[in-house]
């Protein structure tokens, strides 16, 4: 773990989903080669499946842009085709009992609760993904709300973020996340940003500008313990 600025005991904290919670590829590739095969039957694709690394390096986008990177010869119907198969065939992977969190996640949120800390997600994900992740896997009660870029049509994390302190009265914050798209939410919403680095799919420079970093999604506890009230 490494903190690199002084960071103030937070009244809320607020979660990215895919590789900050849960263990994104254990869904996301079984149905992401799924999705293929039925594109490719119902003549919307033709050719071979591209790279895993293609989405595993698109997350954190929003959806309109991981589709431009992964179907860039694609149109408008196939990526929306794409969009509707990919949260179908994960909800069924999840529901199969394959999807995992991130070692000591729930323990580490119900830990963060009973300290009274307000628990957010904020996702650039679909609604149905997001929500379906959250309750497939028994962490949906911690959370006072879940926000997705699906269910608000923001065209960015930093207006989803900053829509869901407005609504929540939300004062003081942690931002929590493995992506730039995160540490671009806080530090445009004046919050503390933690990164996280254990995620396989993220390169280093995505953190770039975090206050602290952590190994471990239990480090969240230690960093709060520690962290002076403002």
């Amino acid at each position: 773990m490494q903190t690199a600025t002084k960071l103030y005991k937070p009244e809320a904290m607020i979660f990215d989903m895919d590789g900050t919670l849960f263990q994104t590829e254990t869904v996301l590739l079984p149905a992401y080669h799924q999705m293929f095969d039925v594109l490719r039957a119902e003549g919307l694709y033709t050719g071979e499946t591209p790279p895993e690394e293609r989405i595993l390096g698109s997350l954190g986008m929003l959806l309109e842009d991981i589709w431009k990177v992964v179907i860039p010869e694609g149109g408008a119907d196939v990526h929306n085709r794409a969009n509707d198969l990919l949260l179908e065939l994960q909800l069924n992977v999840l529901k199969g009992g394959e999807g995992l969190l991130y070692p000591d996640v729930k323990e580490t949120l119900e830990s963060l609760r009973e300290r009274g800390v307000r628990l957010f997600v904020a996702s650039n994900g679909l609604e149905g993904y997001v929500k379906g992740v959250s309750d497939a896997l028994g962490i949906a009660p911690l959370f006072e709300a879940q926000y997705s870029a699906g269910e608000y049509q923001t065209a960015t994390k930093v207006l989803l973020v900053e829509k869901l302190l407005q609504t929540y009265g939300v004062t003081s914050a942690w931002m929590v996340g493995d992506r730039s798209s995160d540490v671009q939410a806080g530090i445009g919403n004046g919050l503390g940003v933690i990164g996280c680095a254990y995620a396989d799919f993220g390169a280093n420079h995505e953190l770039e500008g975090s206050d602290a970093l952590i190994t471990k999604f239990g480090q969240l506890i230690e960093l709060y313990d520690n962290a002076p009230n403002k």
